[in-house]
């Protein structure tokens, strides 16, 4: 990775508008050498109808995040991501505040990559563990 944090984080966020991540307020937040770090606000807008996060948005928070580290860390220029298979196991409930969504590599192929995606709240407490596969391929 031969950009600073800044630009990537940037680049990240510039994917943003018009999407699903921001109809959710994804907020792409901090890089590390092996993770990309990004957090979503717990809001009725994200609820299911008994006042907690629905599982589907932590699902989405994890497939945009996930998708995004592929970008990020495979280093190829001009490649497509796609989600191939997504599982969440839900731990633990939330009901405001933010997620926060860690995504790093477990095998970065030339063709697929297996990522892990932790969802924790505030306290640094698990919310979801997921695991997604995702393709990628030349433009």
């Amino acid at each position: 990775m031969n950009k600073s944090k800044k630009e990537v984080l940037a680049k990240c966020n510039s994917i943003i508008p018009n999407t699903l991540m921001e109809t959710l307020e994804i907020e792409f937040i901090d890089l590390t050498e092996d993770t990309l770090i990004a957090r979503m606000p717990v809001t009725p807008k994200v609820h299911q109808p008994d006042g907690l996060l629905h599982g589907g948005a932590s699902v989405a928070l994890a497939e945009s995040i996930g998708s995004a580290a592929a970008f990020v860390f495979l280093d190829y220029k001009e490649i497509i991501i796609r989600g191939l298979e997504i599982s969440a196991n839900h731990v633990k409930s939330v009901k405001d505040g933010y997620v926060y969504a860690k995504a790093k590599a477990l095998h970065k192929g030339r063709t697929t990559q297996l990522w892990q995606i932790r969802i924790e709240n505030e306290a640094d407490e698990l919310i979801s563990l997921v695991k997604l596969t995702t393709i990628s391929f030349h433009k």
